[in-house]
Formats: structure tokens, C-alpha cells, sequence
């Protein structure tokens, strides 16, 4: 199957932290950022086009370092999180883009077939991609959507609390996601519903989303026909508000727009959420070279080179 399929990185968060390069700092045998991986999982697994969102003003640093290492292995694009898109007047002092919604709505003009999206700094595993791509690739209806559906056990750490989206599934189909705070404790799992609800455990095998969502263009209007909903309930709040995907989705199922299928995938995921996670990852990359999951380096694997051709 040749079908056209597209990865967006949501790589607009990452701010000032870019330039401290904090959350994307090194981390494979040849200073690989977590997204390179990514983005060689997506090429191996069948996406041929990378779309990254980010800041405008980190164009040229994020173009010199990750650009120039992708660029010569796939058609990529760059997208730029910006609030004049916004359907209201907002607060001079707002610095924070509006979220992951937003996010997506500022990729429309440059994404016209199935994708995915991720966030930039999770490293997602090679077994997430290939089941998405198919998924992608397979898809025959524009409001069929999808989801990764991770076992929380393979998506905490050791070193404190972490987001996570525990999601209800009826057959394969994703009904609900709370987002919650997720922490492992000495009596098992505990998730804290972001709503104010209260918290409750979870099994080790629990559903729970990474952001890792699947979309057919279709979700561009839809979030353009709610994002002027969203901003009038937020009107009181526009300085922190967030218009984020995942409440999104959750309108679309509930309202019959869209069904959304959850991919399950026993992949592990690595993150550096706390300081103390970073030789976590970094020895867990290493591990997977050692292992043969990935070259020591990455861009230089003939295999990965022949394929992007």
C-alpha cells in the first residue's frame, strides 16, 4: 500500500527549554535526540512525510540541528504555533500557545492525508508506529479516527508522578479518557482525575493514552467549528485556558462525528519528565543498539537510507 501518510511532531512546547535543550537533550550513542528516533521509527514503519509544529521564533536552531539530520531521508515540513489564527482578542500577556488543539488546527494547510500525531520528546517505540501506519494506511472512512493505547505499567516512572489519559474501551473502541495524574505507589497505581474528581487505582494493565492519536483531515474543520465554543466558555480564562486534543475527540465521539479505534501496544515508553529519568533513558537507548533494535548511528543505517529513496 503506497497510500500517502504523515507524522506531526507537536514540538511547540518545548519553548525556551530548546535552547537549554532540557527536554530534547541528547540521549543516543551519537547525541540523537529522543524525536530522531521518532522519526526513524515513522520512516521504517511506512510514513513518508514529517510534519514539524513549533515555535517561529526556534525555526532556525530547530532547522540546523534535528532539520538537517532528517531532511536528506524524508520530505519534512514546518508548521508554526501561533495565536493569530485565534477567533478572539486575547490577552496581550498570554505567552503560552492554546494547546494541542490549536496545535492541530495550525497544521491544516500543510497536511492533506491520514496522519498521527505525537509529542516530541516521548520516545514511543517501534512497535506504536508499525501498528498505526497500518491503521493509516488501511483507513476507508474519513470519520474513523484512532488511538495507541499503552498499558500504564509500561508508561510510568520511578521517580514521581506522570500525565496520562485512562481511557475506558468497549471492544475496540476508545469511550472515554480522563486525564489524570498517574502515580505508582506502594499500594499499586494511583490516578488522579485533572477534573477534580477523585482519584482511583488502576490495574498495572490499565488502557491509557500517550497523545498518540490518529486523524483523517476531517478533524481540521471540527476543530475549527469548536474552538469558538471553547474560547467563549474559557472567555473569563483566556490568559491560561488550553484547548487540548483529547477533549476534543472525546466531543467528536460523543456527538457520532467520529469513531475511534485504540491501537494496543505492549511498547515501553521513555521519557525524561524528571531530571533523574535521564540516565534511564539514555541506558535504554543504549540497550536497544546493543540489541540490534536500532544502529549506533541512526541517520547513517544504509537500511533506513535505501528505504527513504
Amino acid at each position: 500500500m503506497n497510500k500517502d501518510i504523515t507524522l506531526v511532531i507537536l514540538a511547540a512546547g518545548m519553548g525556551s527549554r530548546f535552547g537549554g535543550l532540557k527536554q530534547i537533550a541528547p540521549m543516543g550513542p551519537n547525541d540523537e535526540f529522543i524525536i530522531d528516533y521518532s522519526v526513524y521509527d515513522a520512516v521504517k514503519a511506512g510514513f513518508n512525510k514529517i510534519v514539524f509544529l513549533i515555535k517561529e521564533e526556534n525555526y532556525e536552531v530547530f532547522k540546523e540541528t534535528i532539520g538537517a539530520r532528517v531532511e536528506p531521508h524524508v520530505k519534512v515540513e514546518y508548521c508554526f504555533q501561533k495565536n493569530d489564527n485565534v477567533p478572539v482578542e486575547i490577552p496581550a500577556t498570554r505567552e503560552k500557545p492554546f494547546g494541542t488543539a490549536h496545535a492541530i488546527l495550525c497544521c491544516k494547510d500543510k497536511v492533506n492525508e491520514p496522519f498521527m500525531i505525537i509529542n516530541a520528546d516521548d520516545f514511543y517505540g517501534r512497535d506504536a508506529f508499525v501498528k498505526s501506519a497500518n491503521f493509516l494506511k488501511s483507513l476507508d472512512a474519513d470519520n474513523k479516527y484512532g488511538m495507541v493505547g499503552y498499558l500504564v505499567k509500561n508508561t510510568i516512572t520511578e521517580n514521581g508522578s506522570v500525565k496520562r489519559g485512562v481511557c475506558e474501551v468497549e471492544g475496540n473502541n476508545l469511550v472515554k479518557i480522563t486525564e489524570s495524574i498517574v502515580e505508582k505507589t506502594e499500594d499499586g497505581i494511583v490516578a488522579t482525575p485533572l477534573n477534580g474528581s477523585d482519584a482511583f487505582m488502576v490495574s498495572e494493565d490499565t488502557t491509557v493514552s500517550m497523545n498518540m492519536l490518529l486523524f483523517t483531515p476531517s478533524i481540521f474543520k471540527y476543530i475549527e467549528d469548536k474552538f469558538p465554543k471553547f474560547l467563549e466558555e474559557n472567555k473569563n480564562d483566556l490568559e491560561k485556558c488550553e484547548f487540548l486534543i483529547p477533549d476534543v475527540l472525546l466531543d467528536a465521539i460523543n456527538e457520532g462525528f467520529a469513531s475511534t479505534d485504540v491501537l494496543k501496544t505492549t511498547a515501553t515508553w521513555y521519557g525524561v519528565t524528571y531530571k533523574e529519568d535521564t540516565e534511564n533513558v539514555r541506558n535504554s537507548l543504549r540497550k536497544l543498539v546493543e540489541d540490534g533494535e536500532y544502529p549506533n548511528n541512526l541517520w547513517e543505517d544504509t537500511n533506513i537510507k535505501q528505504k527513504m529513496l
